[in-house]
């Protein structure tokens, strides 16, 4: 299944980050930040904070992070279109069932391969 940049956007606006990981946690707010116990190491002094300005999470101990869809792939061990999906139905959206075109696949393909070379890339230093 193809979700566009768009679509992808939209259901990102319409799930909150803080509002999601209290769901999941208990966050205090802190500044302009909320903290929290990380989710994905065991620790005794919060480390884990969430940002309502950018809506974006980050672990200073395991140094996980990302936006809401991240959160929710690493929370519930879910793919992209997993997530994605859940996140819409959280939001009461309906996701646009089509089908990615021939040069969407290449596109993609070409992106997998150019990551995947870069990561070897990397590696190999």
């Amino acid at each position: 299944m193809y979700y566009s940049k768009e679509v992808i956007e939209e259901v990102r606006a319409r799930n909150d980050i803080v509002d999601l990981v209290s769901e999941h946690l208990a966050l205090k707010r802190r500044g302009k930040t909320y903290v929290g116990l990380c989710p994905f190491h065991s620790e005794k002094t919060p480390s884990f904070s969430v940002s309502p300005d950018r809506q974006t999470y980050h672990c200073f101990g395991c140094g996980k992070g990302g936006n809401v869809i991240g959160f929710v792939m690493d929370y519930e061990n879910l793919s992209f279109p997993e997530a994605l999906r859940s996140l819409a139905a959280r939001a009461g959206m309906q996701l646009p069932e089509r089908e990615a075109s021939k040069e969407e696949l290449r596109e993609r393909s070409l992106k997998r391969s150019v990551k995947r070379a870069k990561k070897n890339c990397g590696s190999a230093a």
